[in-house]
């Protein structure tokens, strides 16, 4: 008997791990069996997948289905079922785990469902399919006889995590160029009324020395990124702190560990722990959602924003931790202007990035169930995302899907960072300058545009002209600044270059043949090297202090020193050398 496991990821850099724990659980339970994993991305073109599928001659076909696939996912069924029609097709995951009976009746080529946690159940289902059980034997699984519908009762979650063997080896070939989910707990202690987790009780932990293994294999492998999926990753705040310290005893330089954590949990205590932590190493996304209390109230969601500031605040002044600080718009009691306000009072606090989602009704999840108490409209197909509700108009929605577009591109990479230091003290908050460049963005063909970096650049240098709130000059050294800053070997857009650009570039040479800056930034370069050390310095004049915020008029000269780490949290370090050239 031939089981494929398959689902589609988001993207390529992403990696199922549901499927290699469905493998791992249900090969422990049986060593004869073979289950070949079969991992595509919703990029792909789907006749390519069911191809592909198809090859592969499966007797079952087990579907891992999430909001961001089912639709390809169903595409795939039909398919597969016309060509072979004696295909049993099993799907599970959180997008099938509920309303299954009407999924069933709409989609007949589905044969089965197991839903809620899989490990214990699908392994159940493989005896069953080997002949070895009764299917009502098997616990949380869905399937036809009939012409009915039988949804067998659900078994208690699995208690010890340490039941389901490790599913990393020494050999990460098939992570090459990938991010590493991986999880060390399940289940939240919040019941937030957007979120699934809200449906399952307590929170279960995998055991320490089995997360230790894994990180030691994902450490020896130079793995760049391990995103963590546990939905709090600081519930037990021992626990967290044994990861954290075993990550930095064996930190290899390369590795960043990213996690989400609840920012009111954090205390002083845990604020000087993280004071000793090399940079880069951790990154962490807190869930802000809303800073309207009444919001958070109906909800339930537990946010002091007060104490949440507070942490970000001591965190951010480490300066060794990456920050992610999440907002969500369409919640309830949260209209246009009430959300201005959460956006600002989270801009204000400096994360490094501010995502910014809009709410999607998830199946399953309680507030999908109050939708009519709060007007809400959406559209019933995956991702169930709000179009407009009692308190926020779908024109308002489109605002700001186009404000989002530009925070992303213009506030979280970072590459503007000065320049927005500067303009933003000339409106009154930092929605404000978003809302109106986002007006000019939309008038002028932004949003349809091919969007490279100097056209970024290019933008944002005509609308602050428009606008004529800061003096043209310090628009173009601030904008200049930030392009060098950011850009390793820049060549500056001619719009954007100094008149002593080209004599700056001759001036380099001189500069890195300096021994005492070799010593002190670039120790591994000697002097028969400063060919190659040109990639990784830039000179450039400037006819303010930009680099401390300076408007007024006071010619400078920096070097732009550009780190060769890339888990560095800034591009560059930037020096002012004016000094040196006695001007």
């Amino acid at each position: 008997m031939k089981v494929v496991l398959s689902s589609l990821n988001s993207k390529f850099i992403h990696t199922a791990l549901s499927l290699r724990y469905l493998k791992a659980y249900a090969e422990k339970q049986n060593e004869n069996r073979d289950l070949e994993i079969a991992e595509y991305t919703i990029n792909q073109n789907i006749n390519y997948i069911v191809g592909e599928l198809y090859r592969k001659k499966p007797d079952l076909l087990c579907l891992s289905v999430y909001i961001w696939n089912i639709n390809e996912i169903i595409d795939i069924v039909k398919s597969l079922k016309i060509v072979r029609p004696e295909l049993k097709i099993l799907l599970g995951g959180p997008e099938v785990s509920f309303e299954i009976k009407s999924l069933m009746e709409n989609i007949e080529e589905i044969d089965y469902i197991i839903y809620g946690e899989g490990e214990i159940a699908f392994s159940e289902f493989l005896d069953y399919f080997e002949g070895k059980k009764e299917i009502i034997e098997v616990s949380n699984l869905a399937y036809r006889k009939d012409d009915q519908i039988i949804i067998n009762p659900m078994k208690p979650v699995m208690k010890d995590l340490g039941e389901i063997p490790d599913i990393y080896s020494e050999d990460l070939s098939e992570y090459e160029d990938k991010i590493i989910y991986y999880e060390s707990s399940r289940g939240c202690p919040f019941t937030c009324k957007f979120c699934l987790s809200s449906t399952i009780d307590g929170v279960r932990f995998f055991p320490l020395e089995r997360v230790f293994r894994e990180l030691k294999i994902f450490i020896d492998g130079k793995v760049k990124q391990v995103k963590f999926i546990d939905r709090t990753f600081n519930a037990r705040i021992d626990y967290a702190k044994g990861i954290m310290k075993y990550a930095k005893e064996n930190d290899n330089g390369i590795s960043n560990f990213h996690f989400e954590v609840t920012a009111h949990l954090i205390d002083d205590e845990f604020i000087e722990f993280l004071s000793h932590m090399p940079e880069g190493l951790f990154q962490f996304e807190i869930g802000v959602q809303s800073t309207n209390e009444k919001t958070i109230r109906d909800v339930a969601r537990t946010t002091d924003f007060k104490k949440l500031s507070n942490a970000v605040n001591k965190i951010r002044k480490l300066g060794n931790i990456h920050l992610h600080l999440d907002l969500i718009a369409g919640l309830p009691y949260e209209g246009y202007d009430s959300f201005k306000k959460s956006f600002n009072d989270v801009y204000n606090l400096k994360p490094d990035k501010l995502q910014l989602g809009f709410l999607k009704l998830l199946k399953g999840s309680q507030l999908r169930n109050e939708a009519k108490k709060h007007g809400i409209k959406y559209l019933d197909k995956s991702p169930y995302e709000v179009l407009e509700t009692k308190y926020l108009s779908f024109e308002e929605v489109l605002k700001l899907k186009d404000i989002e577009e530009l925070v992303e591109i213009y506030g979280n990479e970072k590459y503007f960072e000065k320049t927005l230091d500067i303009v933003l003290k000339d409106y009154e908050s930092p929605f404000d300058f978003y809302e109106i460049f986002s007006k000019y963005c939309r008038k002028n063909g932004f949003y349809e545009a091919a969007r490279g970096k100097v056209v970024q650049y290019r933008f944002l240098y005509e609308f602050l002209l428009e606008e004529n709130k800061i003096d043209k000059d310090i628009a173009k050294e601030a904008l200049r600044f930030d392009f060098v800053r950011n850009t390793r070997s820049p060549n500056v857009p001619k719009f954007l270059q100094s008149e002593d650009y080209y004599d700056m570039r001759n001036s380099r040479r001189e500069f890195i043949s300096d021994e005492s800056i070799r010593k002190e930034y670039f120790p591994e370069f000697t002097e028969r090297d400063q060919n190659k050390l040109t990639r990784f310095v830039h000179l450039d004049k400037f006819k303010y202090d930009i680099l401390n915020g300076n408007s007024e008029e006071r010619e400078r000269i920096y070097a732009f020193l550009y780190n060769k780490s890339e888990r560095a949290l800034t591009r560059s370090t930037v020096l002012d050398i004016t000094d040196k050239f006695n001007i």
